[in-house]
């Protein structure tokens, strides 16, 4: 048998097995156990073989030793690792003793240690093997300009009156037989009979009755008429099922309430199966000579007319999963059809106090929701009782418990504090430039960016990284290569850090946004021919690879905020290398917030790191003796022991999320008050992202004399921004994550621990202007055992179905091989591929198709895109970009905490009985109608700023569609059509109502989830739904719900879905439940119970 390996041979060999152990099985290899039993499997199946180990004697090896539960996958991959590593293990050795500038020993860098060319061969070659589907050949894709959607969009032209739109007008004229009403902006008129004025259809004895000089209506167009030479136009006009209040077509409701079901969207109905008692009264009543056999057909069979009719029934459709593959993935699905495989583990330990903690969720949370719930139940009913009484008193009454309702004492001490920044001496621009940190390596970071194509920064926030740099270029005139003058690119991660830092960098300029600063993120290009300093998010950047792969246009690209590592970030490094390599003039910065730079350095050819100075104090940090099960209520315990007990200085506490936040500003505060004057002023402020800017502003200002600032914060406060006067920093361990649900096919928002890479971070705010303590809400354990060194990268956590088909379009077909920083685990990849399939934008080959091309096109996720596109073919391409936009956006509905009721009965009347898509579709119609008025959306309890953004989302998308030269139909007030477009390309997200349990199951793997009480189907007995997302919160909800047909699944979807066998569903045997208190399970019989009788009888007898 064969010696095994000393361990200065095995040493280079163990991370390596690690990384696959991590990526493969999702734990963490802790001193390499795995890794170091596998080797070992492996040496004694080398042993019963004559010179070298075959994979089977591998396998067998290590199910003899209790491995049978490790997926082929897996074994190969540590096979084929070993097997290569055997001949070579002296020649990586003698690589490892080279000197080398960056070696560290962390064992957080043991993985991610650059990578030889033997690993990377013995990796790409395993997988290939396993995912060959993974593995095409590139082609090369010619991308015509046009194609690219043009953002210099023309104003819309006033389109004519059409039948069956809906318009707002005024009552100019009132006759006998009905009234002239004068349609808005059209400068037209037309007559709506008596017949049709009023909302039910019934005929009103005289016009005055409903309607009155000067009133404004809405009114659908009915039939147009003449219009030719000197004839005028005769336009028809209906009120029938108009709502007068948002002008909302509802006539498809009326005729649903009228016929009990509609004709139109149901199917015909169809002769009903006789029961077995109808039977034998039948064949009793033919058996007397009271009926003919001829009058039943029926009973002897099912006739043809049943036969033709059965499929057809609601009941009897029957859907299946299908489970065909693409020839291209043929047996590397692993049969993960509906549920896809969990792409990879975000917990280091799963069983841990601090996963367990996040689980549970937060007690005192939980208790102040319920309290305040019953408040607000207490408030309503006094209102109510305040209403109804007749005593001269009540309307004073009703008034305080108005006030009282109206908002809560923390937000009214909030609204009554200003803001007192422009009273702080402000210094020039020149002096705040000059006063950052960067300002000294001005020369150094000249000379680093004209000496190599690649450098990597590292700045801690506000140190002015991300707009002196690209100042610095400019002023240098750097970004001129053989006398043209290029753009400096510098990418952000989010859209609002995009324009709001070009528009401090166009007032250090001393330009207007657009001119020589401008910036570009989705539905938004800022920019002109003047532009040389661009600002974009990232994702914008990855689009514009698919136009200009060598990035011809730029002379210098900063990818600010690399640490946080997005997945159009993770992109952007291997496109922008791939492009370095075409064009020798393009300069690539990256930047970083944190000290985890060797890995950036390796992956761009090992260049230059440059740190800027930050000014860091000591930091004191204070683990929890044990585990803290409410980590909310342990960190507002922290803030007031630090408030009472410790010397001055501001707090920042790091929460997940807005509701938490929210809560706890108010508790704060109730338990400030409380103590009244015994402790010091503290000033309460939070900060999130849906925050109004005024409100964020505060948190820069410094707290009044004598007081204290408490800051309470997601982990946008880790790097994003930075805030002055911080001395105490109280990190719970916890951030909401972004990753995907392998059961409900999507991306969601999950607590979970943070890293120590984060916890660090977090730390670090402390020691910004003087020595700080941080007060960490978890064990040192659990610091060590239950979080991970680094995040894990969006790519290795989220769907890369979007991501995938831009590489698609840009000729990327191997994805082994793509220049990935941190490669995402394969199956992940297999999963996007086979969501594109299904999705039609890829073919049996996995090649990008014609409508896998323009799906491409829309900076959307492909669900949307093929919604879209799938509209055309539909006739409904107006209504589809409305919804599209109106999804694209933050939620229009403004719901105040204080008028809750009042919003919820405003949003009631644009409900549509066929869901929430109608819905949204009614609002844009109705606010439209209205002149896109801000007194409308204020009364209506509509967002004003999201609706503006709608119309702004619309307008591009209506200029993707020109370049297709796609007509923008509109099908009117046809429902069918809209839903049918929202089926085909959110058919995976399709449920079941389940009759007895009054739940949804998911059609893909039987998940249930529940109606969103927002819903306009809430409550309504819809059998089949399709939902856009999924809100976790105490449920699983579906949002924004809209009711469909079953069978446009098996039309619209028909590589993921497939009829099932319906015969075999009726012959199917029921069996009873399992009885555990019975002797014998066939007790229940008739024969059971005779025979049991007998015995019984017989023992009597004796």
């Amino acid at each position: 048998m064969k010696q095994e390996s000393p361990d200065t041979d095995t040493g280079a060999l163990l991370p390596r097995l690690g990384d696959i152990v991590k990526r493969s099985l999702g734990i963490e290899d802790e001193g390499y156990t795995i890794s170091r039993f596998l080797i070992g499997l492996y040496d004694a199946s080398q042993g019963s073989s004559s010179m070298t180990s075959s994979f089977g004697d591998f396998k067998k090896e290590v199910v003899n030793n209790g491995g049978d539960e490790f997926p082929d996958t897996f074994l190969k991959s540590v096979f084929e690792t070993i097997r290569s590593s055997r001949p070579e293990i002296k020649a990586e050795t003698a690589v490892k003793q080279e000197p080398s500038i960056k070696q560290e020993p962390s064992t957080d860098d043991l993985p991610k240690e650059e990578p030889t060319s033997v690993k990377t061969e013995t990796k790409v070659k395993a997988e290939k093997e396993s995912f060959p589907g993974l593995a095409l050949p590139d082609k090369k894709i010619k991308i015509e300009e046009s194609n690219i959607p043009d953002t210099d969009l023309q104003p819309k032209q006033e389109e004519p009156v059409r039948v069956g739109n809906i318009y707002k007008g005024i009552v100019t004229n009132i006759t006998a037989f009905g009234a002239f009403i004068r349609l808005d902006n059209t400068g037209v008129s037309g007559l709506c009979h008596v017949s049709k004025l009023a909302y039910d259809g019934r005929r009103v004895p005289k016009a005055e009755n409903a309607v009155s000089m000067g009133r404004e209506v809405f009114v659908k167009v009915l039939d147009i008429q003449g219009g030719n030479g000197r004839n005028k136009k005769k336009i028809s006009l209906s009120m029938v099922g108009i709502d007068q209040l948002v002008g909302v077509d509802r006539s498809k409701e009326l005729e649903n309430e009228g016929r009990g079901r509609s004709r139109q969207n149901q199917p015909p109905p169809k002769k009903r199966r006789l029961t077995s008692p109808e039977r034998w009264e039948i064949r009793q009543l033919i058996a007397s000579g009271a009926a003919s056999a001829a009058d039943y057909p029926e009973l002897n069979g099912t006739t043809e007319e049943q036969a033709d009719q059965e499929p057809e029934d609601d009941e009897a459709v029957d859907i299946v999963l299908n489970t065909n593959e693409p020839t291209f993935l043929k047996g590397q699905t692993g049969g993960q059809t509906g549920s896809g495989f969990n792409p990879m583990m975000i917990l280091k330990n799963p069983e841990g106090s601090m996963n367990r903690a996040a689980m549970n969720g937060s007690k005192l949370a939980k208790e102040f929701k319920e309290e305040k719930a019953e408040k607000q139940r207490e408030l309503e009913k006094e209102m109510r009782m305040a209403q109804d009484s007749n005593d001269p008193l009540a309307e004073m009454k009703r008034d305080e418990i108005i006030k009282q309702k109206v908002i809560s004492e923390w937000r009214k001490s909030q609204s009554q504090q200003r803001s007192d920044l422009k009273k702080l001496p402000k210094l020039s621009i020149r002096e705040q430039r000059e006063g950052l940190p960067v300002f000294a390596m001005r020369t150094q970071l000249i000379e680093a960016i004209e000496q190599n194509q690649f450098l990597v920064i590292v700045g801690e926030t506000g140190s002015g990284k991300t707009t002196q740099i690209v100042q610095y270029i400019y002023e240098e005139a750097l970004n001129v290569v053989g006398g043209t003058e290029k753009i400096i690119g510098c990418t952000q991660p989010r859209r609002v850090a995009a324009v709001s830092v070009a528009k401090r960098v166009a007032e250090e300029v001393g330009c207007k946004v657009g001119e020589e600063v401008g910036y570009y993120i989705r539905f938004e290009d800022i920019t002109s021919p003047k532009t040389k300093i661009k600002y974009m998010t990232d994702g914008m950047l990855q689009r514009e690879a698919l136009l200009d792969p060598s990035m011809s246009k730029y002379s210098v690209i900063m990818l600010d905020e690399a640490h946080e590592r997005t997945i159009a970030t993770d992109v952007l490094f291997a496109l922008l290398k791939k492009a370095a390599r075409q064009n020798p003039n393009l300069k690539v910065i990256v930047t970083s917030a944190t000290l985890d730079s060797a890995k950036f350095a390796s992956f761009f050819n090992e260049c230059p790191v440059l740190k800027i100075p930050g000014r860091t104090y000591p930091v004191e940090t204070l683990f929890s003796r044990e585990p803290e099960p409410d980590y909310l209520a342990a960190a507002l315990d922290c803030v007031m022991q630090i408030h009472v007990a410790e010397a001055e200085g501001d707090i920042l506490v790091f929460l997940t999320g807005q509701e938490e936040i929210d809560a706890s500003c108010e508790v704060l505060y109730n338990r400030i008050k409380t103590l009244g004057s015994a402790v010091p002023e503290l000033v309460i402020l939070p900060v999130y992202s849906a925050l109004s800017s005024d409100m964020q502003s505060k948190i820069f200002e410094p707290a009044p004399p004598g007081a204290r600032k408490v800051v309470l914060a997601t982990n946008i406060a880790e790097t994003s921004i930075t805030i002055d006067g911080i001395r105490y920093v109280v990190d719970p361990g916890y951030v909401k994550v972004n990753a995907y649900d392998p059961k409900m096919g999507m991306d969601t928002l999950v607590v979970s621990p943070i890293s120590q890479a984060q916890a660090n971070q977090r730390s670090g705010r402390a020691g910004r202007t003087g020595p700080g303590k941080c007060y960490r809400l978890y064990t040192e354990q659990a610091f060590k055992t239950e979080m991970l060194p680094n995040s894990i990268p969006e790519i290795q956590r989220q769907n890369l179905s979007l991501t995938i088909l831009m590489l698609k379009a840009m000729g990327i077909n191997d994805l082994l091989n793509f220049e990935f920083m941190d490669p995402p685990p394969a199956q992940t990849l297999v999963n996007a591929l086979h969501d594109l399939y299904n999705l039609d934008a890829l073919d049996e080959e996995g090649y990008l198709t014609p409508f896998g091309r323009k799906m491409s096109e829309f900076p959307m996720e492909p669900a949307l895109a093929k919604t879209l596109i799938e509209s055309t073919e539909l006739g409904c391409v107006e209504e589809v970009l409305t919804i599209v936009a109106m999804l694209s956006v933050q939620s229009v509905f403004n719901r105040p905490k204080d008028k809750q009721a009042a919003a919820d009965q405003k949003k009631q009347r644009f409900h549509s009985v066929y869901g929430d898509h109608i819905t949204l579709l009614n609002v844009y119609r109705a606010w439209d109608l209205n002149g896109r008025s801000a007194g409308w959306c204020k009364y209506n309890y509509i967002h004003e700023r999201s609706m503006r953004r709608a119309l702004d989302v619309r307008k591009q998308l209506g200029q993707i569609m020109k370049r297709f030269r796609i007509p923008i139909d509109s099908c009117g007030s046809d429902t069918i059509a809209v839903r049918k477009a929202f089926c085909s390309g959110f058919f995976r997200n399709s449920a079941k109502r389940d009759p007895h349990e009054g739940i949804y199951n998911t059609l893909v793997d039987q998940t249930p989830v529940s109606m969103h009480p927002s819903s306009a189907l809430f409550g309504k007995s819809t059998e089949y739904v399709i939902y856009h997302t999924v809100l976790l919160t105490t449920k699983e909800y579906m949002h924004c719900v809209s009711a469909i047909d079953p069978r446009w699944l098996l039309e619209l979807a028909p590589r993921f879905f497939k009829k099932g066998d319906h015969t075999s569903r009726k012959n199917e045997k029921i069996v009873p439940l399992y009885n555990r208190f019975a002797e014998n399970q066939d007790a229940w019989r008739l024969t059971s119970q005779i025979e049991a009788k007998k015995r019984a009888l017989e023992q009597l007898n004796q």
